[in-house]
């Protein structure tokens, strides 16, 4: 179930729309009639442990070729300007 809501609207009914979406609603935030925005329940994702993440991150560093030639620190400082 998708319902429309103008900008305005959603903004001076927030709690009621997020009461809405606990119970399974969905809605488009729209903005001059134009879809801008989605406000629907979380997806639940199985999340892995903490340990379980490293690894997987270990793995994926191994399974790289090291880069070379590349300066860390200019590329850092280039960022901050």
């Amino acid at each position: 179930m998708n319902i429309e809501v103008g900008s305005y609207e959603a903004k001076t009914k927030l709690p009621e729309l997020l009461r809405g979406v606990q119970s399974g609603k969905h809605y488009t935030i729209t903005l001059r009639g134009e879809a801008v925005a989605d406000l629907v329940p979380p997806q639940r994702h199985k999340h892995l442990d903490a340990e379980s993440a490293a690894e997987n991150m270990r793995a994926f560093m191994r399974s790289r070729k090291p880069v070379s030639g590349v300066d860390l620190k200019a590329l850092i400082d280039e960022g901050r300007a």
